[in-house]
């Protein structure tokens, strides 16, 4: 019904930036919030960002100042711009969408992309 796709992890070094971007299409009425979240090597996932369709965003306290969440409402995309990162914020970057889908009676359900490696070497 719905696909969730994150794109622009890579390799980069330290003190570098990444744009993270995650899509979604399908059976969509509308989105309620994106967010990020990252799972490294023998951790669980954490959440780092999220937004609602109003442009409220949170962060978690490792990643503020550093890292900007943002979303086109009209694409259905969020975005996560990364600067400065450090070789702890290595990880896979998951992304999620809390998506009321087409047709009564409106279900609400939280889709997930498959994640995108972010490696930053020192």
């Amino acid at each position: 019904q719905v696909q969730v796709v994150e794109s622009g992890g890579g390799l980069v070094q330290a003190g570098g930036s990444l744009r993270l971007s995650c899509a979604a299409s399908g059976s969509i009425f509308s989105i309620n919030t994106m967010g990020w979240y990252r799972q490294a090597p023998g951790k669980q996932r954490e959440l780092v960002a999220f937004i609602n369709n109003g442009g409220s965003s949170n962060y978690a306290d490792s990643v503020k100042v550093r890292f900007t969440i943002s979303r086109d409402n009209n694409k259905n995309t969020v975005y996560l711009q990364m600067n400065n990162l450090k070789p702890e914020n290595t990880a896979v970057y998951y992304c999620n969408a809390d998506v009321i889908l087409l047709g009564y009676p409106r279900p609400i359900n939280r889709y997930w992309g498959q994640g995108t490696q972010v490696t930053v070497s020192s």
